[in-house]
Protein backbone atom coordinates (compact mmCIF):
# COMPACT_ATOMS: atom_id res chain seq x y z
CA UNK A 1 0.00 0.00 0.00
CA UNK A 2 0.85 3.59 -0.87
CA UNK A 3 1.83 5.76 2.17
CA UNK A 4 -0.75 8.14 1.80
CA UNK A 5 -3.45 5.70 2.26
CA UNK A 6 -4.71 4.59 5.66
CA UNK A 7 -6.62 1.77 7.61
CA UNK A 8 -9.95 2.35 8.47
CA UNK A 9 -10.67 -0.15 11.31
CA UNK A 10 -14.88 0.93 11.59
CA UNK A 11 -15.44 -2.16 10.91
CA UNK A 12 -14.45 -5.94 9.78
CA UNK A 13 -13.49 -5.25 6.27
CA UNK A 14 -10.68 -3.02 7.13
CA UNK A 15 -10.34 -1.07 4.02
CA UNK A 16 -7.27 0.95 3.09
CA UNK A 17 -8.21 3.87 2.09
CA UNK A 18 -6.40 6.86 -0.34
CA UNK A 19 -6.57 10.93 0.55
CA UNK A 20 -10.19 12.40 -0.50
CA UNK A 21 -11.88 8.47 -1.13
CA UNK A 22 -14.50 6.60 0.79
CA UNK A 23 -14.62 3.48 2.00
CA UNK A 24 -16.50 0.18 0.77
CA UNK A 25 -19.03 1.19 2.85
CA UNK A 26 -19.43 5.04 2.01
CA UNK A 27 -19.61 5.52 5.26
CA UNK A 28 -16.02 6.64 5.99
CA UNK A 29 -13.76 8.68 4.30
CA UNK A 30 -9.85 9.81 4.55
CA UNK A 31 -10.12 13.32 5.05
CA UNK A 32 -6.59 14.86 5.72
CA UNK A 33 -5.03 11.65 6.79
CA UNK A 34 -7.75 11.22 9.11
CA UNK A 35 -11.03 8.54 9.15
CA UNK A 36 -13.41 10.57 8.89
CA UNK A 37 -18.11 9.76 9.42
CA UNK A 38 -18.93 11.10 6.00
CA UNK A 39 -22.36 11.62 7.62
CA UNK A 40 -23.20 13.71 10.85
CA UNK A 41 -23.76 13.26 14.15
CA UNK A 42 -27.83 13.51 14.59
CA UNK A 43 -29.29 15.08 17.89
CA UNK A 44 -32.95 14.97 18.43
CA UNK A 45 -34.10 18.38 19.89
CA UNK A 46 -37.62 19.14 20.70
CA UNK A 47 -36.91 22.94 20.72
CA UNK A 48 -35.78 23.27 16.83
CA UNK A 49 -38.47 25.64 15.47
CA UNK A 50 -40.94 24.93 12.87
CA UNK A 51 -39.69 24.73 9.22
CA UNK A 52 -36.10 23.63 10.84
CA UNK A 53 -36.44 20.50 10.14
CA UNK A 54 -32.86 19.70 9.43
CA UNK A 55 -30.48 22.51 9.79
CA UNK A 56 -26.51 22.27 10.29
CA UNK A 57 -25.35 22.23 13.61
CA UNK A 58 -21.67 22.45 13.25
CA UNK A 59 -18.90 23.40 16.03
CA UNK A 60 -18.11 26.94 14.62
CA UNK A 61 -21.94 27.73 15.15
CA UNK A 62 -22.42 26.91 18.63
CA UNK A 63 -22.71 29.98 20.77
CA UNK A 64 -22.31 28.08 23.98
CA UNK A 65 -25.64 28.54 25.36
CA UNK A 66 -26.36 25.92 27.79
CA UNK A 67 -28.11 22.59 26.43
CA UNK A 68 -31.15 21.59 28.45
CA UNK A 69 -30.40 17.90 28.66
CA UNK A 70 -33.78 16.84 28.91
CA UNK A 71 -34.80 18.46 25.29
CA UNK A 72 -31.84 16.97 23.15
CA UNK A 73 -31.27 13.02 22.69
CA UNK A 74 -27.64 12.41 21.13
CA UNK A 75 -29.10 9.44 18.78
CA UNK A 76 -26.97 7.02 16.88
CA UNK A 77 -27.21 8.08 13.22
CA UNK A 78 -23.63 9.35 12.42
CA UNK A 79 -22.45 8.42 15.26
CA UNK A 80 -19.58 5.81 14.32
CA UNK A 81 -18.98 2.41 15.68
CA UNK A 82 -17.59 0.21 18.24
CA UNK A 83 -15.65 -2.10 16.32
CA UNK A 84 -13.13 -3.92 17.49
CA UNK A 85 -15.56 -3.76 20.06
CA UNK A 86 -13.25 -3.93 23.16
CA UNK A 87 -13.33 -0.32 23.45
CA UNK A 88 -16.30 1.74 24.72
CA UNK A 89 -19.02 3.11 22.58
CA UNK A 90 -18.33 6.71 20.36
CA UNK A 91 -20.72 8.45 22.75
CA UNK A 92 -21.51 8.01 25.78
CA UNK A 93 -23.40 10.95 27.20
CA UNK A 94 -24.61 12.02 30.49
CA UNK A 95 -27.92 13.63 31.09
CA UNK A 96 -30.03 14.88 33.73
CA UNK A 97 -33.64 14.33 33.43
CA UNK A 98 -36.43 15.69 35.98
CA UNK A 99 -33.28 15.94 38.03
CA UNK A 100 -31.68 12.82 37.56
CA UNK A 101 -28.67 11.43 36.07
CA UNK A 102 -29.25 9.23 33.11
CA UNK A 103 -26.47 7.97 30.47
CA UNK A 104 -27.03 7.19 26.82
CA UNK A 105 -24.24 4.69 25.51
CA UNK A 106 -24.28 6.00 21.42
CA UNK A 107 -23.30 3.71 18.58
CA UNK A 108 -24.27 2.09 15.28
CA UNK A 109 -24.17 -1.11 15.25
CA UNK A 110 -23.26 -3.70 13.01
CA UNK A 111 -25.66 -6.81 12.48
CA UNK A 112 -25.27 -9.83 10.83
CA UNK A 113 -27.98 -11.37 12.58
CA UNK A 114 -30.71 -9.32 10.87
CA UNK A 115 -33.57 -8.85 8.74
CA UNK A 116 -37.23 -7.03 8.22
CA UNK A 117 -40.71 -8.08 8.46
CA UNK A 118 -43.06 -6.82 6.03
CA UNK A 119 -46.58 -6.34 6.29
CA UNK A 120 -48.78 -5.60 3.02
CA UNK A 121 -52.05 -4.43 3.24
CA UNK A 122 -54.19 -6.12 0.30
CA UNK A 123 -56.50 -8.42 -0.04
CA UNK A 124 -54.61 -10.11 -3.17
CA UNK A 125 -53.30 -13.03 -2.55
CA UNK A 126 -49.29 -12.78 -3.17
CA UNK A 127 -48.17 -16.46 -2.80
CA UNK A 128 -48.08 -19.28 -0.73
CA UNK A 129 -46.86 -19.56 2.91
CA UNK A 130 -43.36 -20.44 2.67
CA UNK A 131 -42.68 -19.58 -1.02
CA UNK A 132 -39.42 -17.80 -1.67
CA UNK A 133 -39.54 -14.15 -1.97
CA UNK A 134 -36.28 -12.83 -4.64
CA UNK A 135 -34.87 -9.36 -5.34
CA UNK A 136 -32.97 -9.38 -8.71
CA UNK A 137 -33.56 -13.08 -8.96
CA UNK A 138 -31.67 -13.93 -5.60
CA UNK A 139 -33.47 -15.70 -2.64
CA UNK A 140 -33.53 -13.22 0.49
CA UNK A 141 -36.80 -14.20 2.36
CA UNK A 142 -39.96 -16.47 2.62
CA UNK A 143 -43.43 -15.81 2.56
CA UNK A 144 -44.60 -15.86 6.33
CA UNK A 145 -48.31 -16.63 7.96
CA UNK A 146 -50.38 -13.70 6.91
CA UNK A 147 -52.03 -11.36 9.41
CA UNK A 148 -55.86 -9.97 9.37
CA UNK A 149 -55.70 -8.16 5.74
CA UNK A 150 -52.41 -8.25 5.59
CA UNK A 151 -49.82 -10.90 3.91
CA UNK A 152 -46.22 -11.04 5.50
CA UNK A 153 -42.71 -11.54 4.56
CA UNK A 154 -39.88 -12.26 6.55
CA UNK A 155 -36.84 -11.10 4.64
CA UNK A 156 -32.99 -11.04 5.44
CA UNK A 157 -31.26 -13.09 8.52
CA UNK A 158 -28.06 -14.40 8.78
CA UNK A 159 -28.26 -17.73 6.44
CA UNK A 160 -29.34 -15.38 3.21
CA UNK A 161 -26.65 -12.42 4.17
CA UNK A 162 -23.97 -14.97 4.85
CA UNK A 163 -24.86 -18.71 4.00
CA UNK A 164 -25.58 -18.52 0.41
CA UNK A 165 -23.89 -17.58 -1.92
CA UNK A 166 -21.76 -14.36 -2.52
CA UNK A 167 -24.69 -12.22 -5.27
CA UNK A 168 -27.39 -13.50 -2.53
CA UNK A 169 -25.40 -11.79 0.47
CA UNK A 170 -25.14 -8.95 -1.79
CA UNK A 171 -28.55 -8.30 -2.74
CA UNK A 172 -29.83 -8.93 0.49
CA UNK A 173 -27.79 -6.59 1.59
CA UNK A 174 -28.94 -4.33 -0.52
CA UNK A 175 -32.57 -4.58 -0.45
CA UNK A 176 -32.73 -4.50 3.65
CA UNK A 177 -30.62 -1.27 3.10
CA UNK A 178 -33.05 0.54 0.96
CA UNK A 179 -36.33 -1.16 2.28
CA UNK A 180 -35.17 0.26 5.96
CA UNK A 181 -34.03 3.47 4.86
CA UNK A 182 -37.62 3.95 2.93
CA UNK A 183 -36.98 2.81 -0.24
CA UNK A 184 -39.40 1.02 -2.72
CA UNK A 185 -38.12 -2.70 -3.65
CA UNK A 186 -39.41 -4.59 -6.22
CA UNK A 187 -39.77 -8.34 -5.25
CA UNK A 188 -41.33 -11.33 -7.05
CA UNK A 189 -42.98 -13.94 -5.01
CA UNK A 190 -42.40 -17.77 -6.58
CA UNK A 191 -45.27 -18.89 -7.84
CA UNK A 192 -47.09 -15.49 -7.30
CA UNK A 193 -47.20 -11.96 -7.64
CA UNK A 194 -44.51 -9.26 -8.63
CA UNK A 195 -45.11 -6.52 -5.62
CA UNK A 196 -43.43 -3.12 -5.04
CA UNK A 197 -43.17 -2.17 -1.36
CA UNK A 198 -42.13 0.93 0.53
CA UNK A 199 -42.33 1.68 4.23
CA UNK A 200 -45.38 4.40 3.79
CA UNK A 201 -46.60 3.50 0.71
CA UNK A 202 -49.07 1.86 -0.65
CA UNK A 203 -48.28 -1.70 -2.29
CA UNK A 204 -48.13 -2.26 -5.65
CA UNK A 205 -49.18 -5.69 -6.81
CA UNK A 206 -48.66 -6.64 -10.44
CA UNK A 207 -48.11 -3.16 -11.55
CA UNK A 208 -51.51 -2.18 -9.76
CA UNK A 209 -51.33 0.14 -7.09
CA UNK A 210 -53.39 -0.65 -4.16
CA UNK A 211 -55.78 1.56 -2.37
CA UNK A 212 -57.36 0.17 0.59
CA UNK A 213 -57.08 -2.73 2.71
CA UNK A 214 -60.12 -5.00 3.72
CA UNK A 215 -62.70 -3.86 6.28
CA UNK A 216 -62.54 -7.48 8.16
CA UNK A 217 -63.64 -10.92 6.80
CA UNK A 218 -66.42 -11.73 5.40
CA UNK A 219 -68.36 -12.47 8.52
CA UNK A 220 -66.57 -9.62 10.37
CA UNK A 221 -68.18 -7.67 7.81
CA UNK A 222 -71.41 -8.66 8.66
CA UNK A 223 -71.51 -8.27 11.71
CA UNK A 224 -70.14 -4.39 11.29
CA UNK A 225 -73.04 -3.82 8.10
CA UNK A 226 -76.11 -6.18 8.53
CA UNK A 227 -78.20 -3.38 9.89
CA UNK A 228 -77.45 -1.03 7.07
CA UNK A 229 -78.74 -3.72 4.96
CA UNK A 230 -82.26 -4.90 6.94
CA UNK A 231 -85.17 -3.61 4.41
CA UNK A 232 -83.18 -3.04 1.73
CA UNK A 233 -82.09 -6.20 0.12
CA UNK A 234 -83.36 -9.96 0.81
CA UNK A 235 -79.48 -11.66 1.11
CA UNK A 236 -76.25 -10.15 1.53
CA UNK A 237 -73.15 -12.57 0.90
CA UNK A 238 -69.89 -11.44 1.59
CA UNK A 239 -66.88 -12.55 -0.63
CA UNK A 240 -63.53 -13.16 1.16
CA UNK A 241 -60.87 -15.97 0.68
CA UNK A 242 -60.73 -16.40 4.73
CA UNK A 243 -64.05 -16.32 5.90
CA UNK A 244 -66.97 -15.86 3.38
CA UNK A 245 -70.09 -14.14 5.03
CA UNK A 246 -73.93 -15.24 4.77
CA UNK A 247 -76.39 -12.53 6.31
CA UNK A 248 -79.28 -14.81 6.79
CA UNK A 249 -77.25 -17.99 8.63
CA UNK A 250 -75.28 -15.71 10.43
CA UNK A 251 -75.98 -14.45 14.19
CA UNK A 252 -76.23 -11.28 13.34
CA UNK A 253 -79.00 -11.78 10.87
CA UNK A 254 -80.66 -13.83 12.84
CA UNK A 255 -80.45 -10.88 15.78
CA UNK A 256 -82.12 -8.71 13.58
CA UNK A 257 -84.70 -11.30 12.63
CA UNK A 258 -83.45 -11.82 9.11
CA UNK A 259 -85.72 -14.68 6.76
CA UNK A 260 -84.22 -17.16 5.56
CA UNK A 261 -83.32 -17.82 1.83
CA UNK A 262 -82.73 -20.93 0.51
CA UNK A 263 -79.01 -19.80 -0.27
CA UNK A 264 -76.54 -22.42 -0.70
CA UNK A 265 -72.74 -21.27 -0.66
CA UNK A 266 -69.57 -23.44 -1.83
CA UNK A 267 -66.82 -24.55 0.20
CA UNK A 268 -66.65 -25.91 3.86
CA UNK A 269 -69.17 -24.49 6.67
CA UNK A 270 -67.76 -23.05 10.17
CA UNK A 271 -70.40 -21.82 12.05
CA UNK A 272 -73.79 -20.48 10.76
CA UNK A 273 -73.19 -17.68 8.08
CA UNK A 274 -69.73 -18.78 7.95
CA UNK A 275 -67.52 -20.41 5.35
CA UNK A 276 -63.77 -21.18 4.60
CA UNK A 277 -62.40 -22.09 1.00
CA UNK A 278 -65.10 -20.81 -1.08
CA UNK A 279 -62.78 -20.48 -3.84
CA UNK A 280 -58.76 -20.32 -4.14
CA UNK A 281 -56.84 -17.55 -3.07
CA UNK A 282 -56.14 -15.28 -6.09
CA UNK A 283 -56.58 -11.48 -7.13
CA UNK A 284 -60.12 -11.45 -7.51
CA UNK A 285 -63.22 -10.71 -5.69
CA UNK A 286 -62.00 -10.54 -1.50
CA UNK A 287 -58.89 -12.39 -2.53
CA UNK A 288 -60.21 -15.33 -4.56
CA UNK A 289 -59.45 -16.52 -7.66
CA UNK A 290 -63.04 -15.73 -9.17
CA UNK A 291 -64.08 -12.83 -11.07
CA UNK A 292 -67.95 -13.96 -11.07
CA UNK A 293 -69.23 -14.54 -7.58
CA UNK A 294 -71.88 -16.19 -8.59
CA UNK A 295 -69.80 -19.48 -9.06
CA UNK A 296 -69.56 -19.85 -4.78
CA UNK A 297 -73.17 -20.72 -5.07
CA UNK A 298 -74.92 -24.16 -5.47
CA UNK A 299 -78.17 -24.49 -6.48
CA UNK A 300 -80.91 -22.39 -4.15
CA UNK A 301 -83.48 -24.04 -2.44
CA UNK A 302 -87.24 -23.43 -2.53
CA UNK A 303 -88.11 -25.13 0.35
CA UNK A 304 -85.70 -23.10 3.06
CA UNK A 305 -87.14 -20.00 1.40
CA UNK A 306 -85.62 -19.05 -2.07
CA UNK A 307 -88.42 -17.52 -4.41
CA UNK A 308 -88.36 -15.30 -7.85
CA UNK A 309 -87.91 -12.10 -7.38
CA UNK A 310 -85.27 -12.45 -4.09
CA UNK A 311 -82.78 -9.83 -4.26
CA UNK A 312 -79.03 -10.38 -3.75
CA UNK A 313 -76.45 -8.38 -2.74
CA UNK A 314 -72.49 -9.98 -3.12
CA UNK A 315 -69.72 -7.50 -2.23
CA UNK A 316 -66.28 -7.83 -1.05
CA UNK A 317 -64.83 -6.87 2.32
CA UNK A 318 -63.37 -3.78 0.74
CA UNK A 319 -66.71 -2.57 -1.73
CA UNK A 320 -64.27 -2.96 -4.79
CA UNK A 321 -66.34 -5.49 -5.96
CA UNK A 322 -70.05 -5.35 -5.55
CA UNK A 323 -72.92 -7.02 -7.69
CA UNK A 324 -76.94 -7.08 -7.58
CA UNK A 325 -79.04 -9.69 -8.42
CA UNK A 326 -82.98 -10.60 -8.61
CA UNK A 327 -84.39 -14.80 -8.95
CA UNK A 328 -85.92 -15.36 -11.73
CA UNK A 329 -88.58 -18.19 -11.71
CA UNK A 330 -86.45 -21.22 -12.14
CA UNK A 331 -84.20 -19.49 -9.41
CA UNK A 332 -81.19 -18.73 -10.78
CA UNK A 333 -79.91 -15.21 -9.69
CA UNK A 334 -79.73 -12.24 -12.59
CA UNK A 335 -77.92 -8.97 -12.66
CA UNK A 336 -79.71 -6.04 -12.31
CA UNK A 337 -78.43 -2.43 -11.88
CA UNK A 338 -77.25 -1.54 -8.25
CA UNK A 339 -80.15 0.05 -6.50
CA UNK A 340 -79.24 3.63 -5.27
CA UNK A 341 -79.97 2.76 -1.74
CA UNK A 342 -77.45 -0.42 -1.58
CA UNK A 343 -75.13 2.11 -3.15
CA UNK A 344 -74.78 3.96 0.22
CA UNK A 345 -73.93 0.46 2.06
CA UNK A 346 -71.37 -0.48 -0.26
CA UNK A 347 -69.71 2.90 -0.30
CA UNK A 348 -69.74 2.59 3.37
CA UNK A 349 -67.91 -0.59 3.76
CA UNK A 350 -65.29 1.13 1.24
CA UNK A 351 -65.46 3.98 3.84
CA UNK A 352 -64.68 2.40 6.43
CA UNK A 353 -61.26 0.48 5.23
CA UNK A 354 -58.00 2.00 5.82
CA UNK A 355 -55.22 3.07 3.46
CA UNK A 356 -53.44 -0.16 2.05
CA UNK A 357 -49.59 0.29 3.34
CA UNK A 358 -46.64 -1.27 3.56
CA UNK A 359 -45.16 -1.58 6.81
CA UNK A 360 -41.11 -2.52 7.27
CA UNK A 361 -40.13 -3.49 11.32
CA UNK A 362 -36.42 -4.04 11.15
CA UNK A 363 -35.49 -6.68 13.75
CA UNK A 364 -31.74 -7.77 14.81
CA UNK A 365 -29.79 -9.36 17.45
CA UNK A 366 -28.04 -6.69 19.41
CA UNK A 367 -25.92 -8.92 20.98
CA UNK A 368 -22.45 -10.31 20.47
CA UNK A 369 -19.18 -8.29 21.10
CA UNK A 370 -21.08 -4.47 20.71
CA UNK A 371 -22.26 -5.22 24.49
CA UNK A 372 -18.60 -4.61 25.33
CA UNK A 373 -18.66 -1.34 23.93
CA UNK A 374 -21.26 -0.48 26.85
CA UNK A 375 -19.91 -2.19 29.78
CA UNK A 376 -16.74 -4.82 30.99
CA UNK A 377 -19.63 -6.87 31.45
CA UNK A 378 -21.68 -7.68 28.70
CA UNK A 379 -24.06 -10.63 30.33
CA UNK A 380 -25.08 -7.79 32.61
CA UNK A 381 -26.49 -5.31 30.17
CA UNK A 382 -28.58 -8.19 28.64
CA UNK A 383 -30.00 -8.88 32.04
CA UNK A 384 -30.67 -4.92 32.12
CA UNK A 385 -32.28 -4.98 29.38
CA UNK A 386 -34.95 -7.88 30.01
CA UNK A 387 -35.14 -6.17 33.76
CA UNK A 388 -36.52 -3.12 32.21
CA UNK A 389 -33.68 -1.07 33.49
CA UNK A 390 -32.06 0.08 30.62
CA UNK A 391 -34.49 1.16 27.44
CA UNK A 392 -33.52 0.64 24.17
CA UNK A 393 -33.92 2.50 20.87
CA UNK A 394 -33.02 3.38 17.80
CA UNK A 395 -32.20 6.86 16.44
CA UNK A 396 -34.12 7.65 19.17
CA UNK A 397 -37.40 5.64 18.07
CA UNK A 398 -38.68 3.10 20.52
CA UNK A 399 -37.52 -0.53 19.76
CA UNK A 400 -39.65 -3.38 21.21
CA UNK A 401 -37.72 -5.73 23.11
CA UNK A 402 -38.33 -9.60 22.48
CA UNK A 403 -38.46 -11.66 25.91
CA UNK A 404 -36.68 -14.71 26.41
CA UNK A 405 -32.03 -14.52 26.06
CA UNK A 406 -30.37 -12.18 24.48
CA UNK A 407 -31.09 -8.64 23.03
CA UNK A 408 -33.51 -8.92 19.98
CA UNK A 409 -34.89 -5.72 19.27
CA UNK A 410 -37.40 -4.84 16.50
CA UNK A 411 -38.37 -0.76 15.74
CA UNK A 412 -40.92 0.49 12.72
CA UNK A 413 -38.01 2.31 10.47
CA UNK A 414 -40.50 5.20 9.07
CA UNK A 415 -40.32 6.29 13.27
CA UNK A 416 -36.39 6.94 12.50
CA UNK A 417 -34.71 9.72 11.49
CA UNK A 418 -34.19 9.29 7.62
CA UNK A 419 -30.90 8.05 6.11
CA UNK A 420 -30.45 5.81 9.22
CA UNK A 421 -28.85 2.60 8.14
CA UNK A 422 -26.12 2.31 6.76
CA UNK A 423 -24.24 -1.24 5.56
CA UNK A 424 -20.76 -2.47 5.41
CA UNK A 425 -19.61 -5.32 2.51
CA UNK A 426 -19.05 -7.76 5.17
CA UNK A 427 -22.39 -8.05 4.49
CA UNK A 428 -23.98 -6.49 6.84
CA UNK A 429 -26.68 -3.68 7.81
CA UNK A 430 -25.57 -0.54 10.09
CA UNK A 431 -27.95 0.29 12.12
CA UNK A 432 -28.34 3.11 15.25
CA UNK A 433 -28.88 1.70 18.61
CA UNK A 434 -28.91 3.41 22.20
CA UNK A 435 -28.87 2.20 25.76
CA UNK A 436 -30.28 4.54 28.31
CA UNK A 437 -30.18 4.00 31.90
CA UNK A 438 -29.58 5.73 35.60
CA UNK A 439 -26.00 6.66 35.93
CA UNK A 440 -25.65 5.03 38.83
CA UNK A 441 -27.21 1.45 37.06
CA UNK A 442 -24.77 1.83 34.46
CA UNK A 443 -22.12 2.19 36.95
CA UNK A 444 -22.88 -1.27 38.84
CA UNK A 445 -22.80 -3.50 35.50
CA UNK A 446 -19.62 -2.33 34.79
CA UNK A 447 -19.68 0.21 32.31
CA UNK A 448 -17.00 2.39 30.85
CA UNK A 449 -17.49 5.22 33.45
CA UNK A 450 -14.51 7.51 32.53
CA UNK A 451 -15.69 7.85 29.06
CA UNK A 452 -19.11 9.53 29.81
CA UNK A 453 -19.42 12.93 28.47
CA UNK A 454 -21.68 15.93 28.71
CA UNK A 455 -24.27 16.86 25.72
CA UNK A 456 -22.56 20.23 25.95
CA UNK A 457 -18.66 18.95 25.61
CA UNK A 458 -20.48 16.23 22.96
CA UNK A 459 -21.40 19.89 20.83
CA UNK A 460 -18.72 21.84 21.42
CA UNK A 461 -15.98 18.87 20.85
CA UNK A 462 -17.89 16.13 18.42
CA UNK A 463 -16.45 12.88 18.61
CA UNK A 464 -13.80 10.11 16.87
CA UNK A 465 -15.08 10.22 13.77
CA UNK A 466 -15.84 14.19 13.03
CA UNK A 467 -17.57 17.08 14.82
CA UNK A 468 -19.96 17.85 12.84
CA UNK A 469 -23.52 18.02 13.82
CA UNK A 470 -27.09 17.74 12.78
CA UNK A 471 -30.66 18.55 14.73
CA UNK A 472 -33.91 16.75 13.78
CA UNK A 473 -37.10 17.56 15.74
CA UNK A 474 -38.39 14.68 17.39
CA UNK A 475 -41.63 15.21 16.69
CA UNK A 476 -41.36 15.59 13.24
CA UNK A 477 -40.12 11.71 12.43
CA UNK A 478 -42.02 10.13 10.16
Amino acid sequence: MSNDKIRCDACPVMCYIAPGRLGACDRYGNVEGRIVRTDPLTLLDRRVAAGDDLKPFLTANWDGERVRDADVFVSGVGSGTTYPDYKPAPFIVSREVAGADFVTVVTEAIFSYCGVKVKIDTDRHLGEERAIVRAEGEAIGHVTTAEYGSPMLSLGGVEHLTGGSKPEGRVTCDALLRLCNGEAVELTIDDGATVTVQAGAAPVVDGVREERMRVGCGSATIGMFASQWQGLVDEVVVVDDHITGVVSEHQAGKVLGWADTGIRIKGRRSTPGRYFQVAEPGRGWGGTDIDDPLDILNPWLAKKGARPGLTLLMVSTTGEHHGYYVLDDELQPRPEPLPEALQASVDLIAENCEPALCTVMFQAGAGGSLRSGVTRNPVRLTRSVQGGATRVTCGGAPAYVWPGGGITIMVDVSTMPEGSFGYVPTPALVAPLEFTLPRAEYRALGGHDAAVRSVADIIEKGGEYGSDLRTVRAKDRR
